[in-house]
């Protein structure tokens, strides 16, 4: 189930691919095309992170947004998984506390497989002095594909 691409959506044009899943707890499975997530908003977070140099403008939508169009609440927690098969189980309340996006681009320039891509989940951790703490950057997964609430 987790290895290799995401299946296309039916009902989406053949050639858009499917960049995440959400599963689990939720009425049913949804899955979302970059198209269905930008149609959601687009956001911006001007961030440093721990694994690129200087302050970068990240593009994506909101995790809140995306929770919420799959008709979830924002209670409990949810694992995200990428396509490495790295997970972290995130607590939901953060994606409430916080503008954390599921970004699609850095500085402009889309995510490939090979750099963090489909999608990567970034925190406004210069917004907010405890995002900087370290112990929580496990969070930040990328190649995201999947988010699973348990």
């Amino acid at each position: 189930m987790f290895a290799g691409a995401l299946p296309v959506a039916a009902s989406r044009a053949e050639t858009e691919p499917v960049v995440l899943e959400i599963n689990g707890r939720v009425p049913a499975s949804r899955r979302f095309t970059l198209a269905d997530l930008s149609a959601l908003g687009t956001t911006h977070i001007r961030t440093s992170t721990l694994w690129t140099d200087g302050i970068r403008d990240f593009e994506g939508v909101l995790a809140r947004k995306v929770i919420a169009a799959a008709g979830v609440p924002l209670t409990g927690k949810v694992v995200a998984r990428g396509l490495n098969d790295y997970t972290a189980t995130i607590p939901l309340s953060d994606f409430l506390d916080y503008d954390v996006i599921l970004a699609w681009s850095m500085d402009g320039v889309p995510f490939t497989r090979r750099d963090k891509g489909p999608l990567w989940i970034v925190y406004p951790r210069d917004a907010h002095a405890e995002l900087a703490d370290e112990r929580l950057e496990h969070r930040w997964v990328w190649q995201l594909a999947w988010l699973t609430l348990p």
